[in-house]
């Protein structure tokens, strides 16, 4: 594991592997108050916990903010106070959802690191905003046609590159450039990529990537990716489903082109809430939004019902429609709350709560830290496939197993603890990708889970399967 955390957590001169060791971090915990902010569901809410092995009235331990982040409490009275103003005075909240996600777009600009709130807008979902954005984006020429992605790309981003590239006329299978980890390693080497872009990139036209890799956890280095594919004349838009509100942002430094994301993991939004869009300042001149629609210009002109389209450029551009202000306002709830407690402060936290994670394994799991090998780990009866470099992943740990996944999450489950599986493609194996958000997680959770994990080592022979 990373030296630097070993470090921080053994010099608080208690034995890290202790309940006592849990407690003392969460009392010192400046975030822990946060916890409270949101809706902790109870074990016997859970559909596969057992009554013998847990107590229903406790909270569970949910570890699954990469798939779905925990309900803010006050979302409930906002959508009830939303619900009211549409039934009791529908011609007012018709003129206030109009500018219903101005404070959205402050927030969001800074936990992408834009200088302006006009870099970035709340529209559609992830997928429409990346069709969107590509139609602009992804401009092929006889020379340069190529989409570079990672192999077993979370399939909507692939389906969508696909797409593109047979709507423009193309095969697909001549236009997707792959990029894979080496024979034998987890994740994919930042420095591969560059290479790739070296040899490729003039055939190349969009690099299309995830901020951090859905299955593996890995961060991709953004700003040296984005730097080597515009060295090669290439565009760059990155997924950051994963990484927005997970990691630190600096798309106007990096010169990102376009980012897309969801708000339903780590924005604490909901399933199928509103998704985001991000647009470099260089990009925010009148013409390069492709498809327009009426929520595309200023309120003013919108108002006018004008022949032509007023193409006034900036990422609102890209608005088709108007954004609901229900889905908006559930998003304005975790991103006051994110603000309220800092982006600094919660990676520094989960600096520590990852890591003790990766630390309590390992102790527990010889073996089980990745070593970007899976040579490296053949003794373990699992190994963490996420990168040990604290620079190379955020919250989530990938972990893969000898035994049946499918199963230790079963049994995980029975014991009150929520993680997330996942199947990348038939041919590889199932994985549990845990994930304790520093919002809302405590080093209680992680020490619960691990625990739990032992348990099920020893009482389901999970230690003797192949």
């Amino acid at each position: 594991m990373d030296i630097g955390v070993w470090n921080v957590l053994r010099g608080y001169g208690l034995d890290v592997t202790t309940p006592e060791f849990a407690k003392m971090m969460d009392m010192q915990d400046p975030l822990r108050k946060f916890r409270d902010r949101f809706s902790y569901p109870k074990n016997g809410s859970l559909d596969g916990t057992s009554k013998s092995l847990v107590d229903p009235q406790e909270e569970c331990v949910y570890l699954s903010g990469n798939a779905c982040g925990l309900q803010p409490k006050v979302a409930t009275n906002i959508l009830q106070e939303n619900m009211s103003q549409w039934a009791n005075n529908p011609v007012r909240y018709n003129a206030v959802s109009q500018s219903c996600d101005e404070d959205s777009c402050a927030h969001l600009a800074h936990l992408v690191g834009a200088a302006e709130p006009s870099s970035v807008t709340l529209m559609n979902g992830l997928t429409v905003n990346l069709h969107l954005l590509m139609l602009s984006f992804y401009k092929p020429t006889q020379d340069r046609f190529k989409i570079l992605i990672e192999k077993n790309a979370f399939s909507s981003d692939r389906y969508a590159v696909l797409s593109q590239a047979a709507l423009r006329g193309y095969n697909p299978a001549q236009v997707i450039v792959e990029i894979d980890p080496r024979p034998g390693e987890d994740y994919i080497r930042n420095k591969d990529i560059i290479k790739i872009l070296e040899q490729q990139g003039s055939s190349i036209a969009l690099v299309c990537l995830p901020g951090i890799q859905f299955y593996t956890g890995q961060k991709l280095d953004m700003q040296r990716i984005t730097a080597a594919a515009h060295t090669q004349g290439c565009m760059v838009g990155w997924d950051l489903a994963h990484a927005i509100a997970n990691v630190e942002l600096q798309l106007d430094h990096w010169g990102v082109d376009f980012a897309v994301w969801c708000s339903s993991k780590y924005l604490c939004g909901g399933l199928g809430s509103i998704g985001g869009a991000y647009l470099h300042p260089k990009h925010c001149r009148p013409g390069v939004a492709t498809l327009y629609g009426w929520w595309g210009c200023s309120q003013e002109n919108r108002a006018k019902m004008l022949q032509q389209f007023p193409n006034e450029g900036g990422v609102n551009t890209f608005k088709l429609t108007s954004p609901s202000p229900l889905l908006v306002a559930l998003v304005n709830c975790s991103l006051e709350i994110l603000n309220e407690a800092g982006m600094g402060n919660l990676i520094k936290k989960q600096y520590l709560l990852t890591g003790y994670l990766e630390l309590l394994l390992d102790t527990y799991f010889p073996n089980a830290a990745s070593a970007s090998s899976s040579a490296a780990a053949t003794q373990s009866i699992l190994r963490i496939i996420t990168p040990n470099d604290t620079q190379q992943r955020g919250c989530q740990l990938s972990i893969s197993f000898t035994v049946d996944a499918e199963e230790v999450h079963k049994q995980l489950m029975r014991r009150g603890v929520c993680v997330t599986t996942s199947i990348c493609n038939p041919t590889m194996p199932t994985v549990l990708r845990v994930a304790p958000s520093p919002l809302y997680n405590s080093f209680r959770d992680v020490y619960k889970f691990v625990t739990a994990l032992q348990e099920i080592s020893r009482t389901c022979n999970f230690s003797c399967a192949e």
